[in-house]
């Protein structure tokens, strides 16, 4: 299998954490590209014309993108202990968790880029919606902490640690750890996973 990806993309860790607790990451070769709303890159386009990462290239040539996607499909691959529960209330929580996560990544992305424009362009409407809807959010989070810890690890769990590590990445300003401390036990459970620890090894690496 073939996985365009960069460090640097919270959905990209999403899916390298659930391939090594998966089992499967050494099946999986990574192709480096950088894309963006604007850096169109003619190699992920060749495969997915929405210009997106994570994009897995499945080894019957199969393409699958979007991060929910494939994490299942590499869940499908496996006869170990299923990321995704097969059904019943087990699943929908897991599915819940995973949205939750995703969505809060989503939102980061769209804060940074907001940050990131110059002063005169920056909206302060929109830098105020992302930060209350991402404190919000990690508020959220805090209040299922317990729950998510005492469950089985799951996508959940995945899309959860991949959220705050991206966090932690390009937020250091915002002291969540601080401020909602129900969290800080179940990222540091989480981020002590070897899954999480290789991924962070990779981002280390290319920041250089």
């Amino acid at each position: 299998m073939k996985l365009y990806w960069s460090a640097y993309s919270p959905f990209v860790r999403k899916v390298t954490i659930c391939a090594f607790e998966t089992g499967l990451a050494e099946r999986i070769e990574r192709i480096s590209s950088w894309v963006g709303y604007t850096d169109l890159s003619p190699e992920v386009m060749a495969v997915n014309p929405l210009n997106q990462i994570p994009t897995l290239i499945a080894d019957d040539g199969v393409v699958f993108a979007d991060s929910r996607v494939i994490c299942e499909y590499l869940d499908s691959l496996h006869d170990g202990m299923k990321l995704f529960p097969a059904d019943g209330a087990a699943r929908w929580r897991a599915l819940h968790w995973q949205s939750t996560a995703d969505n809060l990544m989503a939102l980061l992305i769209l804060w940074r880029n907001e940050r990131l424009r110059e002063g005169a362009m920056q909206s302060p409407a929109h830098l105020d919606g992302h930060e209350r809807k991402a404190r919000a959010t990690l508020a959220l989070l805090e209040t299922i902490a317990p729950e998510v810890v005492a469950t089985p690890y799951g996508i959940g769990h995945a899309a959860i640690v991949a959220a705050l590590g991206y966090l932690n990445f390009r937020f250091p300003d915002i002291a969540w750890r601080k401020d909602h401390p129900g969290l800080v036990p179940l990222f540091d459970a989480l981020s002590a996973r070897p899954s999480f620890q290789t991924t962070q090894g990779w981002l280390e690496e290319a920041l250089g």
